[in-house]
């Protein structure tokens, strides 16, 4: 009978224990759901500094550059054609010229780049090439005596 009493009496004691351990429980639970989500948002934070903010940042460099189009301007398109600019079309078009007397309609924001402008027909001093002293050509073919004399 002291038995029976002594399990009558503990049992509650028990499920007031775990009634009392269910909120720190719950408490450490969001603790590490807050953990868990952390390595999440420092991959987000770096994906942003790394990735997003630069292709925003070139993006509007693109944007400037597209704008500040003037008349004679090389650009370079997307598909990889170089032609001159002559002036903006309506729609968001601009029409280029790819070879003297021929000029096209291509959508703007197709321009790539914009070249450096070769006034004058002058070469900038940055793109001169300096001329090497020797000549170096691998396209001579050998006369049939020196082909001879190797053998």
């Amino acid at each position: 009978m002291i038995k029976t009493l002594a399990l009558l009496t503990l049992a509650p004691l028990s499920a007031f224990a775990q009634d009392a351990a269910a909120p720190a429980a719950a408490a450490t639970g969001a603790g590490s759901s807050l953990a868990s989500m952390l390595p999440l948002l420092l991959i987000f934070v770096v994906f942003y500094f790394l990735l997003i903010r630069p292709q925003q940042k070139r993006h509007k460099e693109l944007q400037t550059l597209q704008a500040g189009l003037k008349k004679g301007d090389e650009v370079v398109t997307s598909g990889g054609a170089i032609a001159k600019f002559v002036r903006e079309g309506d729609n968001n078009t601009a029409i280029v010229e790819i070879a003297p007397g021929v000029e096209i309609k291509i959508i703007k924001s197709t321009i790539a780049s914009v070249l450096s402008k070769n006034i004058g027909g002058t070469v900038p001093a940055n793109q001169v090439k300096k001329k090497d002293a020797r000549v170096k050509n691998d396209n001579v073919v050998p006369d049939k005596e020196s082909v001879a004399n190797d053998n």
